[in-house]
């Protein structure tokens, strides 16, 4: 399953809207998709419940997994958007 580290460029962090855009577009894909702070245990990055949870801010790394055919498409989508400064 591949791996990415990525810094959180949203100033709200991953509070509700940009927790919901990552949550869509991981259903979207259809590949399991969990997200976690390094050493943390990883939640399922299709539940924006679950993102919420973390309360990641602005400037925090998390690592992204995803487990699937073309996961590095994948994460490089999802990476790019919550490396994205609003």
């Amino acid at each position: 399953m591949p791996t990415r580290e990525v810094v959180i460029g949203s100033s709200v962090g991953l509070h509700a809207r940009p927790a919901s855009d990552l949550a869509r577009n991981a259903k979207e894909s259809g590949h399991t998709v969990k997200i976690g702070r390094p050493g943390q245990n990883a939640v399922d990055a299709r539940s924006i419940l679950a993102i919420i949870s973390l309360g990641v801010k602005q400037g925090e790394s998390i690592y992204l997994d995803v487990e699937g055919d073309r996961s590095e498409d994948v994460l490089d989508t999802l990476s790019e958007m919550l490396a994205h400064t609003e």
